[in-house]
């Protein structure tokens, strides 16, 4: 159960072109959601430093020190995320047939 995909459910010969490019669309938005989420930590980083550097109270320079954990945090979960989706999509592509295998249309 462990290593069950979505697709584990069909048979290689069902999958069809349709469903390999819906693992490419998956892996693009694979991709933009990483980049979203190493948009975001960027985004915490600096705020988190231009706070600290323009703050003149005590309660905002702390607000800026957390900030800067916060991004760390959100770089690390979006690629833990990211990679845990790269093995599933990976793992769902391994069940597709090859090209030389798949029957042309005549």
């Amino acid at each position: 159960m462990a290593d069950e995909t979505p697709y584990s459910r069909f048979d290689k010969t069902d999958l069809i072109l349709r469903d390999e490019l819906a693992i490419d669309r998956t892996i693009l938005a694979n991709e933009r959601t990483l980049l979203a989420y190493l948009r975001s930590a960027v985004a915490l980083l600096i705020a988190g430093v231009s706070i600290m550097h323009f703050s003149q109270g005590g309660w905002f320079s702390v607000f800026g020190a957390g900030c800067i954990p916060g991004g760390i945090l959100t770089a690390l979960i979006g690629l833990l995320r990211f990679r845990k989706m790269h093995r599933s999509i990976s793992a769902a592509r391994k069940q597709l047939p090859s090209q030389q295998d798949a029957p042309r249309g005549e």
